[in-house]
């Protein structure tokens, strides 16, 4: 694994080195001792697949308020997508700046994503699986999101947007006194 702080502190992209031969290929996805130099104590509750149709659609922008605010580990199975990481921690000199990286089955790259971020993809095929491990359970009572199209971000999506979900969509925008969330 060779692990590459972004310009958003706590958010690292990490590629993994895998082993090929005439069967195919084996990839090591998680090394404790490898991440613990950069985030110590990494403990994963649930891990989740997401599948999803059609090329321009987005899933996003998700996290979860404190106490249940979560690590995410997110790499791409199949497919190719456009994994973006928006930092909402209270006082951070980076608050809603956002980090965009294409995660894909062939690149070998995951996003490590730290508690106070939100999360979320565009896919760039017509068919993409993610994996996410996270270190905290879904809590709805803890269920945040922000606008995928939120101005006060301006997030650059690389295709016009396709697919995205009711529940997305009735998200509010930000309003200007937005104090963040802590992490």
């Amino acid at each position: 694994m060779t692990i590459f702080p972004t310009a958003l502190a706590g958010l690292h992209v990490i590629r993994t080195d895998p082993m090929r031969d005439e069967r195919g290929r084996f990839v090591r996805t998680f090394c404790e001792d490898e991440l613990t130099p950069i985030r110590p104590g990494i403990h994963w509750q649930q891990a989740n697949l997401s599948a999803t149709h059609g090329r321009g659609a987005i899933r996003g922008m998700h996290f979860q308020h404190p106490p249940a605010s979560e690590l995410k580990l997110v790499r791409c199975l199949r497919g190719r997508v456009f994994d973006v990481a928006v930092d909402l921690r209270a006082g951070s000199p980076t608050f809603l700046q956002w980090h965009g990286e294409e995660l894909s089955e062939d690149n070998e790259r995951m996003l490590l994503i730290p508690e106070g971020f939100a999360h979320g993809f565009q896919l760039l095929e017509d068919h993409a699986e993610l994996l996410y491990m996270h270190s905290a359970a879904y809590s709805p009572e803890h269920d945040g999101r922000i606008r995928f199209d939120e101005p006060r971000v301006g997030i650059a999506w690389p295709l016009a947007t396709g697919i995205v979900s009711a529940r997305d969509l009735a998200t509010p925008p930000l309003t200007n006194d937005f104090p963040g969330v802590i992490a």
